[in-house]
């Protein structure tokens, strides 16, 4: 960060924040109404801090990486507005050689990484309303997430307002969320895409208000996750497609039909989740099904080896077969990994200790609502809404998917930041749900 950061931002914050009351001053409700100013206040928090650590405490960094090559773009439109654009467009294929000048300064293009590049694009157009000032442009990721978060608010609100509480803590004030989920980094974009999904797909397929809207924003929220993050949809499809045919399945009025229709709706389950899950890899022959555990071999080997080189905070899974019944087997191991740890004796840094004392409220709570919750009482909860068990199904896939693509903490608790609000709703929804006086805090 420069003096130029210290110059403007004050100024965008000013303005950022007169706009957001005048939208938080038209919102009705006054329950939900309460939570906006306080989100926001999180989310940008959480980018100048992500920036600051980065800066002051690593020394550097993916967030400065990508700033560092969206400047580039933004020295193309100093130079030529046209072939700024045009650079905002290209594909990492397109060597263009009045491109060139320019692309091959940006190191992820030149390597085509396209997934990195999109977050360059988006950091390149927002330095045109920044003047390249990392904070102001960290500040415009953390509103873009700050918009899917939202939505994601709102899903759970229209589904329990008696709890508007505990659910605005699960979705917008988890430190590790608003912290790895609000800066210049791919998790951000992430993040507000998946709230805009969990969005569209809850009023669009499952409420069925404004279908075709629905649509069209579960379509791009789609892609923009496929393109980023493919691996939140590999988790988000199967629990998503599950849910939905729950749904339909509770509006059968005859108990002992609805029982008996159970075995059916995990049999239709299973071939659109796989016919989804084909679609959307398609393009990504690394993601492709047949593939991807060949991808998490690599991936995880590269990461240990990294962490192992640098002195980072490795875990192992012990010996792991890299075959379906190999993972499965580690899979217990591996889902408490994702859901529970770093414990804090296992934190070699702050960031580290925040991360690991939040996995630690996890674990309390999961076991505190173990212990008090009746199990068939608790199964009959997840039979009765679907929520939760798409709740469920979506953190344990995508806790188990990070443990063993990872085997380093920093880079785990940043993937499993998706699941983090989901998670920790559904844990509060139990609380909720089975007591007899409906209140938690």
């Amino acid at each position: 960060m420069t003096l130029k950061d210290l110059l403007l931002t004050p100024i965008y914050l000013l303005i950022i924040y007169l706009i957001a009351y005048a939208i938080r001053n038209q919102i009705k409700n006054k329950q939900i109404r309460t939570y906006f100013i306080p989100a926001l206040h999180a989310k940008i928090i959480g980018a100048l801090a992500l920036g600051l650590i980065y800066q002051f405490y690593y020394g550097g960094g993916d967030t400065y990486n990508f700033f560092r090559d969206s400047g580039i773009i933004w020295q193309a439109f100093l130079t030529s507005p046209l072939i700024g654009i045009r650079i905002l467009f290209a594909g990492v294929e397109n060597y263009s050689p009045d491109l060139y000048e320019f692309t091959r300064h940006i190191y992820f293009f030149s390597a085509g990484d396209a997934q990195t590049f999109h977050v360059i694009r988006l950091s390149g157009f927002f330095d045109i309303f920044s003047f390249h000032t990392y904070s102001i442009n960290a500040i415009f990721f953390a509103i873009a997430s700050f918009t899917g978060v939202w939505a994601m608010y709102k899903v759970f609100y229209d589904l329990f307002p008696g709890l508007h509480r505990p659910l605005a803590i699960a979705v917008f004030f988890i430190p590790s969320v608003f912290f790895w989920g609000s800066g210049l980094m791919k998790d951000t974009i992430a993040m507000g895409a998946l709230g805009w999904l969990f969005h569209a797909f809850y009023f669009g397929l499952i409420r069925r208000k404004q279908v075709v809207v629905n649509l069209i924003v579960l379509f791009i929220a789609l892609n923009i996750i496929r393109i980023i993050k493919v691996y939140i949809l590999q988790a988000f499809l199967p629990a998503a497609f599950l849910w939905l045919f729950l749904q339909y399945r509770a509006s059968i009025k005859s108990r002992p039909l609805r029982i008996i229709s159970f075995p059916f709706v995990i049999a239709l389950t299973i071939p659109f989740a796989y016919i989804a899950l084909i679609q959307i890899t398609v393009d990504n022959e690394r993601y492709q099904l047949e593939n991807v555990i060949s991808t998490t071999q690599v991936t995880s080997d590269w990461l240990a080896t990294v962490s192992e080189r640098e002195g980072g905070s490795g875990y192992t899974l012990g010996e792991i077969s890299y075959t379906p019944t190999g993972l499965l087997s580690i899979a217990p191991r591996a889902i408490w990994l994702g859901l529970f740890q770093p414990h804090p004796w296992q934190a070699n840094n702050p960031v580290m200790l925040l991360s690991a004392i939040e996995a630690t409220f996890f674990l309390f709570l999961t076991i505190k609502i173990f212990f008090q919750v009746n199990f068939f009482k608790l199964m009959n909860l997840f039979f009765q809404y679907p929520i939760l068990t798409f709740c469920l199904i979506f953190s344990l896939v995508l806790a188990f998917g990070v443990a063993i693509a990872s085997f380093n903490f920093g880079t785990m608790v940043r993937y499993r930041i998706p699941m983090m609000p989901f998670y920790l709703a559904m844990l509060y929804l139990i609380q909720y749900l089975s007591r007899d006086s409906k209140k938690i805090f």
